[in-house]
Formats: C-alpha cells, structure tokens, sequence
C-alpha cells in the first residue's frame, strides 16, 4: 500500500507540475515579448523628439541662452567700447555690491511686500466673486465677459488708463479726494498713497483672473457633498470652511502660484504710473534692473539684479509646487 501510495503522490505532483508549467508558459512568452514593445515605444520617442526638435530648438535659443548669458554676465567684469562690450574677467563683485547695496534692498522690500498684499486681496476677492458667479444663472456669461474686460486690457493701457485716473490735474479720483475734504491730493507724489494706488490697479486688473480660476474648481465640486452637508445640520459658513474651502486647496494653490509669479517681476505698472518714485519708493526689482542695465549701462551688476530677482522667484515656484502636491496628495487620500 505505501509503494502504490507513493506511486499516486508522484502521479500527482507530475500533473500538477505540468499544470503549473502550461500556465506560466504564456507568462512567460509574454516575457520575452516585452522587449520587442520596449523598443517599439523607444523608436516612437525618438521620432517624436525629432519632429519636436525644431520647436525645442527654437525655444532654446530665445530663452535658455539669454539666461545663461545673463547668468554669465552676473559674473563677469564687463567693459563698454565703442563696438559694444568685452568681458574682461570673472568675478563676484557685482553679487557683493549688491548685497551691500541699500536700494536693492529697498526694491526688494517694495517687491516683496507689493505682492503679499496684492495676492492676499486678489485671493480674497476673486474667491468671493467665483462663489457669486457659481450661484447665478443664464447672466453668468454676460457677467464673465464684463468681469474680463480688465484681465483682457494691456497692461501697459491700464495702467496709463489709472495715470489719468491718479492725475493731480485733471484725474477723476484726485477730484473725488479734494471733494470729500481730503485736501490737495497728491497720489502719485508721496510714497505711501502712491504704493496704495499700484496695490488698487493691480487688484482691478488681476482679480478676474483669480475669480475665473476659483470658478472652474467650484464647477468641479460634486454637488452630492453638498447636500450631505446640508443633512447634517451644516450652515453655509461652516459649509465654506469645512466643505468648500478644503476641495479648492489644489486650485488656491495654483492661482497663488501664478500670480505670485506676475506680481514679483512686476514691471509696467510702477514704470508708468510713477517710474519708481517719489525717490525710490516704488521701485521694484525689475524696475532696479532695467535702470542698471540701461539707463546706467552697468551690464555686470544690472545682469546680477536680474539672476538674482530670477533666483527667488524660482524658489518661490519650487515652494509653491511642493505645496501644491501635497494638497493634491491630501486630497487624494
């Protein structure tokens, strides 16, 4: 009996072995296969960065260059002549006067503060308009196209448009000022109503842009979570906070992103409205460095104030997008 027994098992296993073998045969035919779809993959690539290569070409050479140049320039003594200017050497010279340099510093600060204020009331106010749009019927397209009408303007048209508006002379809101007892205005000609009035132009021009970014993340929340809200008791405040504000973290993050970028290399608005002044209180950084540059012919350090503005507004990018995939990983746990 153990003999026959034994004789069964081996039957057994002998089945099971050729089982087992008929399963994983196609596996691993299919194994052997994948190269061949690795390589086809690999072969379309490399034809589609070949049509790519003109555009990438193209853009590399308008863009990539000129910051490497610019980069290089920072870095370098650079001497004019009359057949346009050589590079006599390298140094970090221009980085060590401008840390030394107290107008850089206050460009950085009229900078940085002109976009924590400018960000935080566009913020506010485009979310606030997106939660109006979003409830409103057939008149929501009519009132898009109104509220685009800033966004939609050139720059450099509205803030020549606000110029008028700010004018000592002839400007409506001076006018409105004098009217109401406050005095002879003088907007543009004093440090602080003047960085107030670039704040009020530059919140007129971008907060549909904010608004239209926050109305596309409202449209995307599910109407479902709403009304589970609402069954349990939730008012409309702690719905906003609890409910709405969390879903529009992601998109909060990229309107953020973007106009943090905007305002930190703002340029047209103070350069129009008040060329940097009264003395240097509106100057920003872009302003600084197309003074360096070109009005003062100072290529080295003018090249630094651009690195260096350049630099922190890539780091301002990098630390937005880290926020920005952890909200996305929050959301999707």
């Amino acid at each position: 009996m153990s003999t026959t027994s034994r004789m069964s098992t081996t039957a057994v296993e002998r089945r099971t072995v050729a089982r087992i073998a008929e399963r994983t045969g196609p596996s691993r035919r299919t194994v052997q296969r994948a190269p061949a779809r690795g390589s086809a993959e690999r072969r379309l690539a490399r034809v589609g960065w070949l049509y790519a290569s003109p555009a990438l070409t193209v853009v590399a050479a308008v863009t990539l260059f000129p910051i490497l140049f610019s980069v290089v320039l920072s870095f370098s003594e650079v001497r004019l002549s009359y057949g346009g200017f050589r590079i006599d050497g390298f140094t970090t010279g221009n980085y060590t006067a401008l840390l030394h340099s107290s107008e850089w510093f206050a460009s950085l600060a009229f900078t940085i503060g002109f976009t924590l204020v400018t960000v935080v009331l566009e913020l506010a106010l485009g979310t606030a308009a997106a939660l109006v749009l979003e409830r409103l019927g057939a008149a929501r397209g009519w009132i898009l196209a109104v509220l685009l009408l800033p966004w939609a303007m050139i720059n450099v048209v509205a803030a020549q448009l606000w110029g008028y508006l700010y004018n000592g002379t002839y400007g409506l809101v001076s006018w409105a000022i004098e009217a109401l007892g406050g005095g002879e205005p003088a907007i543009l000609g004093r440090p602080v109503p003047a960085m107030a009035a670039m704040v009020v132009a530059d919140v007129w021009k971008t907060t549909p842009f904010v608004a239209i970014i926050v109305l596309a993340g409202l449209m995307q929340i599910p109407r479902d979570v709403y009304e589970a809200a609402e069954i349990d008791g939730s008012g409309p405040w702690t719905t906003f906070w609890r409910v709405t504000l969390p879903q529009l973290r992601p998109i909060l993050a990229i309107a953020v992103l973007f106009r943090t970028l905007q305002a930190f290399g703002v340029f047209d608005l103070p350069f129009v409205l008040t060329q940097g002044g009264p003395g240097t209180a509106t100057q920003s950084l872009a302003i600084l460095g197309y003074k360096t540059l070109f009005q003062n012919l100072s290529i080295g350090p003018g090249a630094a104030v651009a690195t260096s503005t350049a630099a922190l507004v890539m780091g301002c990018c990098l630390l937005f997008l880290r926020a920005f995939r952890a909200q996305v990983a929050e959301g999707g746990r």
